[in-house]
């Protein structure tokens, strides 16, 4: 199953009151694999740039000013977003803004029945714990030490990586990944990094004889093992 996986900077808190989209990043996986495709664009919001905001991303007004509007770009990101399921973190936050600035240039809202919030997911499996994404990278040992400030693309490319570990990890239900991305190849879907990689061949588990031999003088010399009480009563 295709998915996107999802993150949104801002200018603000409210799309209702004036704050704008000023970037956007979106992954592409398949069957919980990362396919090495990706949307990611600034925007003008044509606004100021709150210092609170730019303090949270560190994209200034001058930054974006030579950047393209949203509506330059929507066509290319709704292309790239297709019909699929849409996967974000606190989701009801990135999909009010990303409504918002779709119908302020003409679109239809995306169906809110698409959106999967690993927010939503991390409180259903760790009540009590914490939620944030950076959390959720330390819970899961996955590598934030080149996040130093939000910014949209990096984020949803953590965000990926949290949403396989919180829906079952790299290996989904009784297949194999290897199941997974020869599904995906046979597809047509591109496949990069280490899901292109070629299955290992299985190690040997069954004990060899120098092994075994070693393993029987072991037991030659226990002194009144647990089992020989259960033989008795046998």
């Amino acid at each position: 199953m295709r998915e996107i996986v999802f993150d949104t900077e801002t200018t603000g808190l409210n799309p209702a009151s004036g704050d704008r989209i000023v970037e956007i990043g979106c992954i592409e996986i398949f069957n919980r694999v990362e396919t090495g495709r990706h949307f990611h664009s600034y925007f003008n919001p044509e606004r100021d740039m709150p210092g609170e905001a730019e303090a949270v991303h560190g994209l200034s007004a001058t930054f974006l000013s030579d950047k393209p509007l949203f509506a330059d770009q929507a066509l290319d990101l709704i292309e790239f977003i297709g019909d699929s399921p849409l996967v974000a973190h606190n989701a009801s936050f990135d999909f009010g803004f990303l409504n918002h600035e779709l119908g302020r240039c003409g679109h239809a809202a995306i169906c809110l029945t698409r959106m999967r919030d690993t927010l939503a997911l991390a409180r259903t499996k760790h009540p009590g714990a914490k939620h944030s994404l950076d959390a959720l990278c330390v819970r899961f040992g996955i590598d934030r030490s080149h996040r130093v400030k939000h910014g949209a693309l990096l984020d949803a490319q953590l965000l990926a990586q949290v949403y396989v570990e919180l829906t079952g990890g790299r290996q989904i239900g009784l297949g194999l990944v290897a199941e997974a991305v020869a599904a995906t190849v046979a597809a047509g879907e591109l496949v990069t990094g280490d899901a292109a990689r070629e299955p290992l061949a299985p190690r040997p588990h069954s004990a060899s004889g120098p092994e075994l031999e070693r393993h029987r003088d072991f037991l030659t010399r226990l002194t009144k093992p647990l089992w020989e009480r259960f033989a008795a009563l046998s």
